[in-house]
């Protein structure tokens, strides 16, 4: 799989405090009836996180970054127009709720696509394939992988379980403390409560990116996050549209354009080829 080195600057979140998250949510609630050519239904909502810079970063009265330029692509393929996109916040802990409930009517919220989520929602894509990484302060020579954190205090957010691919599956015996959302785990870095925050490689890009005096990647990459669309149970023919999309993305360079915009330079390398994209069932 061939990769490529981020160089751009991060889009607009340099001087967003990281203390952002727990912004109230947009309006929620348009009738949305489907896509289609001219816009179909009135609005589209769409669940993406307002607290991960590179991301989905709440800036004013929207939210920027990579996963809201692919949500923007999307809708438009399905039919909507940017200004019919009503946004609002999925936590990881609420994303399966969401749909469940009909609260949004997809999700692309750095949500990695799992058997066990899959129960309970659909994905299209993946859109992305992460890994995961982890992140620690600047001045930290100590941890340089995971297996650096046998006997350290490692965070990641409620609904995650990048912990837990540590802890559980790896065996590290860390000390986990889980806090509502990634910008409270680095502010817990921040302050020495925590000494290291485990998550997606590029959740961690996008806060290293901005506050590089502060925090740094370790840059030791290990497993794969596939990053899918969550839809709601059963919706087969929104899945298989949205697919669709998601391959003229990448046919047409969007998928490496929206990625170039958005990261700063840090280190991290992403993929320039889409990954294979899954049936929907």
């Amino acid at each position: 799989m061939r990769v490529r080195r981020i160089s751009a600057a991060l889009a607009g979140s340099a001087a967003v405090a990281l203390t952002l998250a727990a912004c109230g949510t947009a309006e929620v609630g348009g009738d949305s009836e489907g896509g289609g050519e001219g816009g179909g239904g009135d609005t589209i909502t769409i669940g993406v996180k307002y607290d991960q810079p590179g991301l989905g970063l709440l800036e004013g009265s929207a939210p920027v970054g990579f996963d809201v330029d692919v949500a923007t692509f999307i809708a438009g393929e399905l039919g909507y127009t940017p200004e019919q996109i009503e946004w609002t916040e999925a936590a990881s802990a609420n994303r399966e709720a969401f749909l469940q409930q009909g609260t949004v009517d997809m999700v692309i919220a750095t949500y990695s696509i799992t058997d066990e989520r899959k129960n309970v929602v659909d994905f299209a894509g993946p859109y992305y394939v992460a890994q995961q990484d982890i992140a620690v302060a600047a001045d930290d020579s100590d941890i340089s992988g995971p297996d650096d954190l046998a006997g350290k205090v490692l965070c990641s957010a409620s609904g995650s379980r990048s912990a837990n691919n540590i802890v559980e599956d790896m065996e590290i015996d860390a000390e986990l403390r889980e806090a509502g959302n990634y910008s409270e785990c680095f502010e817990l870095l921040a302050n020495g409560t925590v000494d290291a925050v485990t998550t997606d490689n590029t959740i961690l890009a996008g806060f290293a990116a901005q506050n590089p005096d502060a925090y740094k990647m370790v840059n030791n990459p290990f497993g794969e996050e596939k990053y899918g669309i969550g839809l709601p149970k059963g919706d087969t023919e929104r899945c298989e549209e949205v697919n669709a999309a998601v391959t003229k993305m990448w046919d047409e360079g969007k998928t490496t354009e929206f990625l170039d915009s958005a990261f700063g330079e840090v280190g991290f390398e992403y993929a320039e080829e889409q990954p294979a994209v899954e049936g929907c069932a």
